[in-house]
């Protein structure tokens, strides 16, 4: 069997805000374990609480991937940054 080869490159990875979309959906997280503590109860008695916990444990991983995304925005436009400044020493920007 002959193995598998792409006809075509991958595209580019889509890039966007990041840190403003994992740090929103922590956000949700945590105010949808807020909002089901006042029924507590309700889902005790059905056996539902995983449903309050699963929030809860979203919003706590949440903030690993807070963490995790914010590093890697540092480090994505740390390398642009000298990306930058290598591409201006080749131009001879530095001399004065």
């Amino acid at each position: 069997m002959a193995k598998w080869t792409a006809k075509h490159e991958a595209p580019e990875p889509l890039e966007g805000p990041i840190v403003a979309t994992v740090t929103g959906g922590t956000i949700l997280w945590f105010a949808m374990f807020l909002v089901q503590l006042p029924f507590y109860g309700w889902f005790a008695d059905r056996d539902l609480l995983w449903w309050v916990w699963c929030c809860a444990a979203g919003g706590f991983l949440g903030l690993i991937g807070v963490w995790y995304v914010r590093g890697r925005d540092a480090a994505l436009k740390r390398h642009a940054a000298e990306a930058q400044a290598a591409r201006g020493e080749e131009n001879g920007g530095g001399s004065g």
